[in-house]
């Protein structure tokens, strides 16, 4: 893509199914019997930790009828003969993606990003500056989508932690969709998506598309270059991730996943959150009772419980 196409300053603020659980075909799509749906819907809980429940029959047959389009295939069960061979995995991953959900947006879930900068990010700023943390930070967002989400972190720490102040600040953004990754690799979106940024982030950190790309906005470079995206199924650990993180967002990720999943996968996000770190999950994901390990700070936002918690520095400071 061209960065031509965009205008070189930033926003002005003038320019701010129901599923069925039916297994009788659908009209328009596939059918699929009882049968066959359980033998789908093991293979993608293998492959993913995903599990589908009854009453996502629609779904799966409306998700891999564009497979069946694409291969010029009639039936899901010529289908499934295909991508159940060991030797097709390339044809699991497109599976994969498509039944996949890749719903977001900016600034998603507001408090999350309201409690960073009025109780979390002031809390590190004192303590790098009586030197008890290096001007260090590091945030994974795993499941990232199109990558709103990493965005608007690098976003806030761009604001918040300038290089200029001795800050490194770093997000690691992963997916198990590889045409999500290359979206959001490209940092290009829709117009629309730009009511969801605040106004000081907008004005400064998104460009505004011209001629051929009239109608969509580019996340600056600046931004772009606080973000690596990689490609990780949280199915499969352990996860090639070397450092501990500050904070850790899973959000909206946990809810597709069976209990036995949930607490893989939560105990490998913390198996990379540093003992003062925090786990930032989904409005509709209550992790209480999935792991021992952690300490409730506010609904979907958790510490761990370890002596050098930051639960204990934001009661004493009556941060929340």
């Amino acid at each position: 893509m061209a960065v031509s196409a965009y205008h070189s300053t930033r926003f002005s603020a003038r320019n701010s199914p129901k599923l069925s659980a039916s297994t009788q075909p659908i009209p328009g799509l596939p059918a699929v019997s009882s049968a066959l749906f359980d033998h789908f819907r093991k293979l993608i809980y293998i492959e993913t930790g995903i599990w589908l429940g009854n009453s996502k029959t629609a779904l799966l047959c409306g998700r891999l009828s564009r497979r069946l389009r694409a291969l010029g295939m009639d039936t899901l069960a010529d289908y499934y003969s295909l991508v159940s061979d060991p030797e097709q995995q390339q044809e699991r991953a497109l599976m994969i993606e498509a039944i996949t959900t890749n719903e977001t947006h900016f600034f998603r879930e507001n408090v999350h990003f309201t409690f960073l900068a009025q109780s979390i990010f002031p809390i590190w700023r004192r303590q790098a500056e009586a030197g008890r943390r290096p001007r260090r930070i590091r945030i994974w967002s795993a499941g990232c989508s199109s990558g709103e989400e990493p965005y608007s972190l690098a976003m806030m720490l761009a604001k918040s932690f300038p290089p200029a102040e001795g800050w490194e600040t770093r997000i690691l953004a992963t997916d198990i969709s590889r045409r999500m990754l290359a979206t959001a690799r490209e940092g290009v979106y829709d117009i629309s998506k730009s009511r969801a940024i605040p106004p000081e982030f907008l004005h400064r950190y998104m460009l505004k598309g011209s001629a051929s790309r009239k109608g969509n906005m580019k996340v600056a470079r600046e931004i772009q270059q606080l973000v690596d995206f990689h490609f990780l199924n949280l199915n499969c650990r352990p996860y090639p991730i070397s450092e501990p993180f500050d904070a850790v967002f899973c959000r909206n990720v946990l809810i597709y996943f069976d209990p036995a999943s949930k607490n893989r996968v939560v105990e490998g996000l913390l198996e990379h959150l540093s003992p003062s770190g925090l786990l930032f999950s989904g409005h509709a994901e209550s992790l209480c009772g999935v792991n021992s390990r952690l300490l409730p700070i506010l609904p979907t936002i958790y510490a761990l419980r370890e002596k050098d918690s930051i639960a204990l520095e934001l009661r004493t400071n009556s941060s929340f």
